[in-house]
């Protein structure tokens, strides 16, 4: 398993809370912290995360169970941790899901700010979806990067979330807390198609930096886009790099992926800025093999796979599916464009967001077919050696769920950075 074996440098250490199928853990350790604890709640989750090692050997020490059942095991760490990070369960601010919001039971917030006061990590990373912007959610999401600049301000005993984010905002206002109490926040509406993930994935990141620390350049070491849509069109149309990546694409197939692309404005400022980015990874990348996965193409899936939900090769969880059709809200997945968002749906992914077209229109006799499990994951980033935990339905619910390994490196290696740039990594152990 030569990715999850590479030995990491030590930065510092972390702790995952809502860890899932292991994403945001993976990217943050592969920048180089150390775990100290990992929560999750799943039961399928968690069989994951106990089947794998952690990048470069070792278990993860995982504490499994509801995160509001761990009373003392925060504290235990106070002053220990450099990154807290953690996705809080997304369904409460999810187009896809209820949209209950504040009042959702499955609404952790409130846990990760616990977290943050008894624990005092320098840095966070939080993760969620991009529904949290929605209008009706705004008064909500600014009480959430209030409460995570004051976390140590304990909500008064039956204050609403609004009474407390009115304490909270004049607080700020008079800027009376000590900078050991305070933290500084930003949030970052990110495409994770924009760094290099295979995938169209809108999600909210939110950054946070204890303010005595003295960081107040984050803007500096923040994440920038190394990928764009226009250096993808470039390559595929006039470039022609794509193609030469892609050389077996049959020429009909070649030619409708080209007809639905969008013009390019070449005079355009930002078009010239676009184009000098790395070019979208597509599904067809992430399937013959880019990038981490350079050199391994998945093998093909052919009819008799997919009918008798066949393993195909011997990387885990590549096997067929029937059933795929596209209707009215279930468009498919093209080849040569970045695959469609990964979701958990109530019963796994929706059966439309994972069915992919297929170069040949005679496929199966319709031209379509699901994405193996494997598949999915390579959009999401997760190295093949990384096993799933459950039936079908089970494995695509933890990847829909999950935070894609590479946009969370990218955050954590910006976190790492920041963090070095004041010092405040030394007292981890520094740099090996």
């Amino acid at each position: 398993m030569p990715e999850l074996r590479t030995k990491r440098p030590e930065l510092g250490t972390c702790v995952e809370l809502f860890a899932g199928g292991g994403g945001l853990a993976m990217g943050v350790h592969n920048a180089g912290f150390r775990p100290l604890l990992v929560n999750e709640y799943a039961k399928r989750a968690i069989e994951t995360l106990q089947m794998n090692e952690m990048p470069g050997g070792g278990r993860w020490p995982l504490k499994p169970g509801d995160v509001r059942d761990l009373v003392d095991d925060f504290k235990k760490l106070e002053g220990q941790v450099d990154v807290l990070a953690g996705g809080p369960p997304c369904q409460p601010f999810s187009l896809g899901g209820v949209a209950k919001g504040t009042e959702d039971e499955r609404n952790m917030f409130p846990q990760m700010f616990r977290a943050i006061e008894e624990m005092r990590p320098k840095a966070v990373i939080c993760e969620n979806v991009r529904g949290l912007l929605r209008k009706s959610f705004e008064p909500y999401f600014k009480y959430i990067l209030n409460e995570m600049r004051l976390p140590f301000v304990r909500r008064k005993e039956g204050a609403s979330w609004e009474d407390h984010n009115e304490e909270l905002e004049k607080l700020l206002a008079n800027d009376s807390v000590p900078a050991s109490e305070r933290y500084i926040v930003q949030h970052h509406h990110v495409n994770a198609a924009d760094f290099g993930v295979p995938q169209i994935r809108q999600r909210v990141v939110i950054v946070a930096f204890r303010a005595d620390l003295g960081m107040n350049d984050w803007e500096n070491f923040a994440p920038k886009a190394t990928h764009s849509d226009e250096s993808l069109i470039h390559s595929m149309r006039e470039g022609g790099e794509y193609w030469d990546r892609h050389r077996g694409v049959p020429e009909e197939a070649k030619a409708r992926a080209i007809a639905n692309l969008s013009e390019l404005n070449y005079d355009s400022p930002k078009t010239k800025e676009k184009l000098n980015l790395q070019p979208w990874r597509t599904l067809r990348d992430a399937i013959q093999g880019v990038d981490e996965f350079a050199g391994c193409p998945l093998p093909f899936v052919n009819e008799k796979a997919v009918n008798g939900k066949e393993q195909v090769g011997e990387i885990s969880d590549h096997f067929g599916w029937p059933g795929a059709r596209v209707y009215t809200g279930h468009t498919p997945n093209l080849l040569d464009r970045p695959a469609k968002t990964v979701k958990a749906g109530v019963h796994g992914v929706p059966g439309g967001e994972s069915v992919m077209m297929m170069d040949d229109p005679t496929f199966d006799g319709s031209g379509y077919r699901y994405m193996t499990v494997r598949e999915t994951a390579r959009v999401m980033t997760f190295p093949d050696e990384w096993t799933l935990a459950g039936p079908r339905g089970e494995k695509m619910r933890q990847l829909g769920n999950a935070v894609p390994v590479k946009l969370g490196k990218v955050f954590a290696d910006a976190v790492a950075a920041a963090l070095d740039s004041v010092g405040a990594l030394e007292k981890s152990g520094g740099k090996q």
